[in-house]
């Protein structure tokens, strides 16, 4: 081979490197599977919600992968630059709050990768689709029924603790905002009896947050946790503290462990999003765009309030799209 043959076939190598490059929109060749970029598969709801997305890409013939951001921006970064190295055909991603998700899609649309966003929500950026719950108005519906409990037992003047999640997501401000309105709307009117926010989403977090909470509010009567797992931290708390009935406990999410609690009355309402359901509404948007359509903008997945006394009926509900199946 002479040397003019040899540098016209490292040329058109290169010119198919570049289209392949270009066409992937800065990855290599764009593969068939749907990345979900969770803050943390520990926690139920975003396990719940990984199985929604799994169950549309499977049913679109594409490959699946969560990958766990371990509540670290960073980590979803860099989560995020992986899947995009491997050319994905797009994206699902529940930030780790809503002030750090624009890197992510920043990056995403430099490389043309479609993104859709399961619940938090961003300050900026651009994405296919936003599927949340109505946050506000569930978080309303648990600060009345906690009300309406505490007004039961006489306690409409005693405090009430909120454990939350990071202020810095929307979801979390539309939650404290909707459960104080409700609470109000409820006639309950006492003092607050102050706020943690979470930062690892574990029980024994939780448990800590409670405790003080206790040992510093003797009057305190009711208690909002805004996620699932960590309300068992906030229970056993309680049961630490001798204070079981006294203090009355509303949660948000749920957990297969809820519904005995609830039929027990240990635990009043809960506020339960229902993720596998959020999940298949993302990737179905995701899909929508992937075929060429437009997926509406905003998609809003209702809550269901879950109280001692409505549990049985939404029991079959609750056990589809918010337990993922799992619970027989």
């Amino acid at each position: 081979m002479n040397k003019r043959t040899l540098m016209k076939g490292v040329a058109i190598c290169a010119v198919a490197v570049t289209a392949a490059f270009s066409t992937a929109g800065g990855a290599f060749a764009q593969s068939k599977e749907i990345v979900y970029l969770t803050p943390g598969l520990d926690l139920p709801f975003w396990r719940y919600l990984s199985k929604g997305v799994e169950s549309v890409a499977e049913e679109n013939g594409y490959g699946f992968q969560a990958l766990d951001s371990r509540n670290n921006a960073q980590t979803q970064l860099q989560n995020a630059q992986d899947a995009i190295a491997r050319g994905v055909a797009g994206i699902v991603i529940s930030p780790t709050d809503s002030s750090t998700a624009p890197s992510v899609l920043e990056l995403a649309a430099k490389n043309d990768i479609p993104v859709v966003i399961a619940d938090i929500g961003t300050n900026e950026g651009e994405y296919v689709s936003f599927i949340i719950s109505d946050n506000y108005e569930g978080a309303k519906g648990v600060g009345e029924a906690l009300a309406e409990a505490m007004k039961e037992k006489e306690w409409a003047d005693g405090s009430v603790g909120l454990v939350t999640i990071s202020q810095a997501r929307k979801n979390g401000q539309a939650r404290t905002a909707g459960f104080r309105d409700g609470l109000k709307e409820g006639g309950v009117t006492g003092e607050e009896a102050g706020l943690q926010q979470m930062q690892s989403y574990t029980a024994d977090e939780t448990f800590k947050f409670v405790q003080d909470m206790l040992t510093a509010n003797p009057g305190m009567r009711g208690l909002f946790v805004q996620t699932d797992q960590p309300a068992i931290g906030a229970l056993r708390a309680i049961r630490a503290a001798r204070r079981q009935g006294e203090v009355l406990v509303a949660a948000f999410d749920g957990i297969p462990e809820f519904v005995d609690l609830l039929k027990s009355g240990e635990m009043v309402a809960s506020g339960m999003q229902q993720p596998y359901l959020m999940g298949q509404k993302s990737a179905e948007a995701l899909f929508q765009h992937l075929n060429g359509e437009t997926p509406e903008k905003e998609i809003t997945v209702p809550i269901l309030v879950v109280t001692s006394k409505n549990i049985e009926d939404v029991l079959p509900t609750v056990k589809e799209t918010v337990f993922a199946n799992e619970m027989e």
